[in-house]
């Protein structure tokens, strides 16, 4: 009975321990656990954060400065850099685009005289690809077909010189420099450019301003001049809004030779089988002509672009 009584009693020690060491061993794990989660939470909290945006204290469209000491202004301001800064997935892309298709733009504007600014006005009405609205704007400039003619544009189902880069981005610089005659406020063209300038007259005078700041719109032109100063300060300074993005990442154009054509083509795929691309490169270079085939009875002189050999494969 006394060795049954000693043996029940070293097993409750063992019992004892046993239950402290287990008890030490869940508590160190759970400090474990606890310090994980804290260190997981810490670096979520310095990798991303979602805050404010500091408005520069320089802003300006086209070197024309925004009233910043106006709360009305400054809120419209700031929804434009949130909307903009925030949708990173799309400031990305037009980033991206930009790097690609600034450099045809730019010097057209600088030798036109109009601000380099609007380049960004593009990147606002298209987001730099050939779209067209439900109105019928067309191109990376969104040029309606009556404008379009009006500046010499070829407008047809053959051929549609909207989505000409070169040509639509001339014909943008000359109905600019045209209203910012009548203007004398690159803001205020810029807001004709949107709602046309017939609208941007009656508002003009209704209201008895002259100045963009000073005028009530509707929500699409009241925004418009805004959206296109913040698109143009994160891409510019994509860094300061949190996008790392490097040159690799950027699209860039494929490298092209002109080729003039003063006569009709019964198909365009025979055609670009001649210079080893097939149908869809050809078009990609070329969207400006929109069928199969070009007419060309009147034996007009048009220029395509040819990628060089080596960027696609050969056909």
């Amino acid at each position: 009975m006394k060795i049954l009584k000693n043996i029940l009693m070293l097993l409750g020690v063992v019992f004892v321990v046993s239950t402290l060491i287990f008890a030490v061993q869940d508590e160190n794990k759970t400090q474990e656990l606890k310090k994980t989660i804290e260190a997981e939470e810490s670096v979520d909290k310095s990798s991303y954060r979602i805050t404010a945006i500091d408005i520069p204290a320089d802003l300006n469209f086209a070197k024309e400065v925004v009233p910043q000491n106006d709360p009305e202004i400054m809120e419209r301001v700031d929804r434009e850099f949130l909307v903009n800064t925030y949708w990173q997935s799309n400031a990305l892309l037009l980033m991206k685009r930009a790097n690609k298709y600034f450099p045809v733009i730019e010097p057209i504007l600088a030798k036109n005289g109009i601000p380099d600014d609007f380049k960004y006005l593009a990147v606002a009405e298209s987001a730099l690809t050939n779209v067209v609205s439900h109105a019928g704007a067309t191109g990376f400039w969104q040029i309606m077909k009556g404008t379009g003619k009006e500046y010499g544009l070829e407008i047809n189902s053959n051929v549609d010189e909207r989505y000409h880069l070169e040509k639509s981005t001339q014909v943008a610089c000359d109905y600019l420099n045209r209203w910012y005659k009548k203007y004398g406020s690159w803001t205020l063209t810029a807001a004709a450019y949107n709602a046309g300038p017939g609208a941007i007259n009656k508002y003009l005078g209704i209201q008895k301003v002259d100045d963009y700041y000073d005028l009530l719109l509707g929500q699409e032109t009241g925004r418009y001049v805004f959206r296109i100063m913040a698109i143009k300060e994160i891409l510019s300074n994509p860094d300061k809004y949190g996008f790392d993005i490097d040159k690799d990442d950027m699209y860039s154009a494929i490298p092209t030779f002109k080729v003039e054509l003063n006569e009709p083509v019964t198909n365009f795929a025979d055609f670009a089988s001649k210079y080893e691309i097939n149908y869809k490169i050809l078009k990609r270079h070329n969207p400006w002509l929109r069928e199969a085939h070009l007419n060309n009875a009147s034996r007009k002189k048009y220029v395509l672009e040819i990628p060089n050999k080596g960027y696609y494969k050969a056909m």
